[in-house]
């Protein structure tokens, strides 16, 4: 760690509550991370379960279930009662009740409280609702920084995505590890369509926690209803497998959600393990890591893959950008110091984007 991120070392003895849901593991990583700098960190699942059934209660706000996350909020209130956070985080907030955040400043009105959300408002439009009960809040989508004044932070990439060993030759040009939502599918096939025409090997890993809730997500999904169930797995892959096939490949295909801007872990992942990016969202040429010989933009509407960007190796990343898109600077960014003009939250041109 440089001495850019050292203030990140007062975190040592300071006491967290930290709610997120969990998701791939990033919750565990951060949490690992806070206690090794030497927090004391009180984890909590955002949700009551993380059965599809209770996953699609909360989606659908039914009234019975509101009780349920009312009584798992108070058994939380109960068990941190007497003690005094330095900091509370939260991240996503999709379940977490106004009456908890009332409650906790009550309890504790002295403590820094962060909110930061890896979702657009456009899929969560009663987040904004939350930011009052908050010090700072931070979101991965430079459009909801701009229209509701928050703090821009993109993701990060953790350890085991650095790049280490290069195999002389790729077993696939192209990769593509994701969960299976919006028209993910439909564009993906496009992409594979078209690399296997050019003679490209492809590896495709289309991700859902569970077989009988893709099967009812289906039914009400349009996107989803040219969806293989051949070409589905219901086995998530660890960070360690999936930083192997990143290895194995020559680019990786990140495909957004149709509505987002903000950009998913990939992209922080693919550069950092020194692969190619190949991705659906035009907003990354306004990220400081963005060339055009490391990343290739593709219109999800009209798919045309560049040969020529799989004739030139990967160009190297310097290592001031790469800090940057660390764990410790995201963690710098939310707990001390804000990063909006470094990540260029201002100088984004959002009539052109929209277009």
């Amino acid at each position: 760690m440089k001495e850019r991120f050292s203030e990140i070392n007062n975190l040592n003895g300071k006491r967290i509550l930290f709610l997120a849901p969990h998701f791939f593991g990033y919750e565990k990583a951060i949490a690992n991370r806070l206690r090794e700098l030497g927090a004391e960190v009180d984890f909590y699942n955002e949700r009551p379960s993380d059965s599809v059934w209770a996953k699609g209660m909360v989606r659908v706000k039914s009234s019975f279930y509101q009780n349920t996350i009312k009584r798992y909020y108070e058994k939380i209130l109960r068990q941190i009662s007497g003690k005094k956070y330095d900091y509370f985080l939260l991240i996503k907030g999709e379940t977490v009740p106004h009456l908890f955040l009332e409650k906790l400043s009550e309890l504790s009105p002295l403590t820094v409280r962060i909110f930061c959300s890896y979702d657009p408002v456009f899929e969560y439009p009663g987040v904004p609702e939350l930011y009052p009960y908050f010090n700072k809040v931070f979101t991965f989508e430079p459009s909801d920084a701009r229209k509701y004044g928050l703090h821009f932070r993109p993701n990060f990439f953790l350890n085991e995505y650095k790049r280490s060993e290069i195999p002389e030759k790729p077993k696939y040009d192209i990769a593509f590890i994701g969960s299976a939502h919006t028209d993910r599918y439909l564009v993906g096939e496009k992409i594979r369509s078209f690399a296997q025409k050019l003679n490209l090997k492809t590896f495709f890993y289309y991700y859902a926690p569970g077989r009988a809730a893709f099967v009812l997500k289906k039914i009400f999904d349009k996107n989803l209803e040219q969806f293989n169930m051949q070409k589905l797995s219901f086995k998530k892959l660890t960070h360690h497998q999936i930083a192997e096939i990143y290895s194995s490949s020559f680019s990786v295909l990140e495909i957004n959600k149709p509505f987002q801007l903000g950009l998913t872990m990939r992209p922080f992942e693919t550069l950092a393990a020194g692969k190619k990016l190949i991705t659906t969202n035009a907003d990354i040429k306004n990220y400081p890591f963005y060339s055009a010989e490391n990343i290739l933009i593709l219109d999800r509407k009209n798919v045309d893959i560049d040969e020529e960007f799989f004739k030139s190796g990967f160009k190297d990343i310097d290592s001031d950008t790469l800090e940057m898109m660390t764990l410790d600077s995201w963690i710098h960014c939310v707990f001390f110091q804000d990063q909006d003009d470094y990540w260029g939250l201002n100088s984004r041109n959002f009539e052109e984007i929209f277009k």
